[in-house]
């Protein structure tokens, strides 16, 4: 499959949402000189973009600096930049863009007070997790000698992420229990599950919610001791949300004490120094990358570059979507014979053609200490609708779920 038949299959982001903070008054004198950018230098598909437009400097994330942001009115970040008062007081910035779902690197408190506006990319790597998480499945499943039809999926937190999640689940064949207080208190209790419930009746449990400390609904440590205590025992943890929605005492403890059977982490406590005996005894352990298909990227890239060309006046950008994505490494058409075998072994087959997990997995194992280059230097994932799929022998329920899934699936 070439690269322009893959471009095809990649949705472009909806225009960027209202940009948060407070209105910004652009002066005469800043209004007319060239606009200046600090990215993040491993946001991809920027290079080459803004430079007509802006002076625009590549920094590492971790690294960026007060001094570096002083003279800067947009900053381009993802998650490993901390945007508060300690990096942005002084500063000339006008807008923030993290081109990642969560936002809870920016200080909004403090960009509302200083008048900086902060938007981020709500959806922008959804499927790319729902890819992440249909991989885990299959894996613990095919692990656990189950069978998907008989197995219920707990989903916690059911934003964009999670009913992607549930969708890939059902497409698998999967019962999915749903919990989202925000949501039930705004939709009512009819689509969704109470948290003990869910606990109670799930084979397998997946977070996917973000990362609060105040409110009604806190999720700092929302999987604690209580929380894998109320888990069906012998169950199964899955976490690629933000890494302290997990205690990560009270998950040793979990596993310790042979209530949990396994468990999978993409995202750690204090990254990326992370925790080793999960490291050790994770059924898969990644480094923050459930999020990183070339397609999610490309998605988070151009909310960076559409809003920042919105609020700039920049009227060639303001559509802007990378023109290609790279092929990925393995064949993106392929063929798989199912005479003979079960559901589980198709799905397991098919999934993991797209994406060896398990490869991503045995890489961290190996060099925990090189988490963050693990993450930065990331091999090119393409999403399932990259993949031509020649099938023979498979049931139709097998079949159909490949479709749901994305697979283009020719018979």
């Amino acid at each position: 499959m070439t690269q322009e038949k893959d471009q095809k299959k990649v949705k472009a982001p909806e225009a960027p949402a209202k940009l948060a903070g407070c209105p910004i008054i652009i002066d005469n004198e800043s209004f007319n000189k060239k606009m200046r950018i600090i990215a993040d230098d491993k946001i991809p598909f920027l290079r080459g973009v803004m430079e007509p437009y802006a002076d625009i400097a590549y920094l590492p994330g971790a690294a960026i600096s007060a001094d570096d942001v002083r003279d800067a009115d947009v900053l381009f970040t993802r998650t490993r930049t901390h945007c508060d008062a300690s990096l942005l007081a002084g500063s000339r910035v006008r807008l923030i863009v993290t081109a990642t779902i969560g936002y809870d690197h920016i200080d909004t408190d403090y960009c509302r007070r200083a008048g900086i506006r902060w938007v981020n990319a709500p959806g922008c790597n959804a499927t790319s997790v729902r890819q992440y998480i249909a991989a885990a499945l299959v894996t613990i499943v095919r692990q656990r000698d189950l069978r998907l039809a008989d197995t219920t999926l707990g989903i916690i937190g059911v934003g964009h992420v999670g009913r992607c999640v549930a969708d890939a689940a059902q497409a698998l064949g999967m019962r999915v229990l749903l919990n989202d207080p925000p949501r039930e208190e705004r939709e009512g209790s009819d689509a969704f599950t109470s948290l003990d419930e869910l606990l109670r009746q799930s084979d397998i449990v997946t977070c996917h919610t973000p990362l609060t400390a105040d409110g009604p609904y806190p999720t700092r440590h929302l999987a604690s001791g209580d929380f894998f205590d109320r888990m069906r025992r012998g169950a199964a943890f899955i976490n690629s949300s933000r890494g302290p929605v997990v205690d990560s005492a009270a998950l040793r403890e979990a596993v310790q004490s042979g209530r949990l059977a396994a468990f999978i982490l993409d995202t750690w406590e204090g990254e990326p120094d992370i925790d080793r005996t999960l490291l050790r005894d994770a059924l898969l352990a990644t480094p923050h990358i459930a999020g990183y298909s070339a397609d999610g990227k490309a998605n988070g890239t151009a909310v960076c570059v559409r809003t920042c060309s919105q609020m700039f006046g920049i009227d060639a950008l303001v559509d802007w979507f990378p023109p290609t994505l790279p092929a990925p490494p393995m064949p993106t058409d392929f063929a798989l014979d199912a005479t003979g075998r079960t559901d589980e072994e198709v799905f397991y087959e098919a999934v993991t053609h797209t994406y060896p997990i398990e490869a991503d997995s045995a890489r961290l194992k190996a060099s925990p200490e090189t988490f963050e280059r693990q993450r930065g230097d990331y091999w090119i994932r393409r999403e399932f609708p990259c993949f031509r799929l020649c099938l023979t022998g498979a049931s139709r329920r097998a079949e159909e779920g490949l479709r749901r899934l994305g697979f283009c699936v020719n018979l």
